[in-house]
């Protein structure tokens, strides 16, 4: 294979993105080959606006028995993620899903190992990744250079919503259409950095308040605690229902702290470590030499396609992938772990009762407000494909 010929499941909002930028040819190796929507509309879009050769479906299981395509983007709804994953997977065609993996983990965790088992490439898009930015703040943490982390926070509050997006959608901000609110929405990229940055926690107690600022049955407002097995703790804080937001993420370590704010990285390094001093200074209220170091990155890298790019070159030359697929169920066990202990009113471990979680969310379900026309039954994913 010289070429990849990629289908695309959903020209919605993200969907029509990636065609578009596949359609004007500036991914290597490869070419947009054919589109997937239910909408009529959204197919009368891509016959206007995508290259005659681009062939038009209405059925994703139509155009992956097709012949027509090698690997396929998923940009549906959440719950679907892993069903067109899965059914591209039995075909032998790669695979890239929109952030989240999924909405629950034990439904990621099907979908994760079953694409192994078939032996595809299967990327997840996060387009973060390949930001400059946290690619830094990434190789700072785990090259050592903050030494033992203590504390990491991030206030991620720039998602202000009106009431009128909420409505602009039957599915959306409802337990049966969308899974969740901000978390699951909004939050995915944060969610995954975080613990690609940082690691995972081993418990979280989390406070959601759901319809907190608008009329809608999900979390818009969260606040969460966490533990990590090193003892260092972490906060996150994110709503959609504040204006003007703030997005900063701040990480501390023995031999310094890092913030994170706008496209700005400032690494205020201490010259030895914080611990080490406290042993050994004769002096109450000593003070390290402390000596900020200022990273600007105007750059946001080359996200979304960045991330094509490499899922490309993974298929045609083994590129290692920067978002590896089986990765995607991290960040989304940390969510679900922030909506289990909600529910719970109680701290949940890390890793939890997947059934038990899937048990609530579908007694949340169960009484979704969301219309029946366009509701995803939660069930296991087996089978469907």
């Amino acid at each position: 294979m010289n070429q990849v010929r990629i289908g695309i499941i959903g020209v919605g909002n993200m969907g029509s993105g990636h065609a578009r930028y596949l359609n004007e040819g500036k991914i290597e190796g490869a070419v947009l080959a054919a589109v997937c929507d239910i909408n009529p509309e959204r197919l009368d879009w891509a016959k206007e606006n995508l290259a005659d050769t681009v062939e038009r479906f209405d059925d994703a299981i139509v155009m992956l028995d097709s012949g027509k395509i090698d690997a396929v983007i998923v940009a549906v709804p959440h719950y679907f993620h892993p069903k067109y994953v899965m059914a591209a997977a039995e075909r032998g065609i790669h695979a890239i899903s929109e952030k989240p993996a999924g909405v629950y983990t034990k439904q990621a965790r099907e979908m994760i190992e079953f694409a192994k088992e078939k032996g595809i490439v299967f990327s997840m898009m996060f387009n973060q990744r390949t930001n400059p930015c946290y690619q830094k703040l990434r190789e700072m943490v785990q090259g050592g250079e903050l030494g033992q982390l203590k504390r990491t926070n991030w206030i991620i509050t720039d998602w202000y919503r009106t009431q009128a997006y909420y409505n602009s959608g039957g599915w959306r901000a409802t337990w049966s259409g969308e899974g969740g609110g901000v978390l699951i929405n909004q939050c995915p990229h944060q969610l995954d950095l975080w613990q690609w940055t940082c690691g995972m926690p081993k418990r979280v107690r989390a406070f959601c308040q759901f319809g907190h600022y608008h009329d809608i049955e999900v979390e818009d407002n969260v606040t969460a605690y966490v533990e990590y097995e090193n003892g260092a703790t972490g906060v996150f804080i994110t709503t959609t229902g504040e204006y003007p937001g703030t997005n900063r993420f701040e990480i501390i370590g023995e031999m310094g702290k890092v913030v994170i704010e706008g496209t700005t990285l400032t690494f205020y390094k201490n010259e030895v470590s914080d611990m080490e001093y406290s042993r050994t200074a004769d002096k109450g209220f000593g003070k390290i030499e402390n000596k900020p170091e200022v990273y600007t990155f105007e750059d946001r890298g080359p996200q979304h396609q960045g991330i094509t790019q490499n899922f490309v070159n993974a298929i045609l030359h083994g590129e290692k992938l920067l978002g590896p697929g089986e990765e995607g169920i991290y960040g989304l066990t940390i969510s679900n772990a922030m909506h289990l202990s909600t529910w719970l009113d109680d701290w949940v471990d890390i890793p939890f009762d997947e059934d038990l979680f899937l048990e609530k969310l579908n007694e949340r379900v169960a009484a979704s407000q969301e219309k029946k026309t366009v509701a995803a039954k939660v069930e296991s994913t087996e089978g469907t494909y």
